[in-house]
């Protein structure tokens, strides 16, 4: 599990492929949205298409702001509340 992106608004956890585990043959990516207090993980195929994004926009030289815009499009996956303990 790698710490990949940490903003004011969001962070993403980068974990690992998992031989056996079909969800995880891609890894899989959690997202945080800091302010909603809310996450999604997204693993399998969707996973797959998440790292080519996010490598396009690598090479793109994007702002930390255009990121942010970028992880709001799965706000819609984010449906499970951050609980702290």
């Amino acid at each position: 599990m790698n710490l990949i992106y940490n903003s004011e608004h969001y962070s993403v956890v980068e974990f690992g492929a998992q031989a056996g585990m079909e969800t995880m043959r891609f890894g899989g990516y959690e997202i945080l949205d800091k302010p909603a207090r809310r996450e999604t993980f997204i693993a399998g195929q969707l996973a797959g298409v998440y790292r080519q994004h996010v490598r396009e926009l690598i090479t793109s030289g994007l702002s930390i702001e255009d990121i942010d815009e970028f992880l709001g499009g799965y706000g819609s996956l984010m449906g499970q509340p951050v609980v702290l303990h």
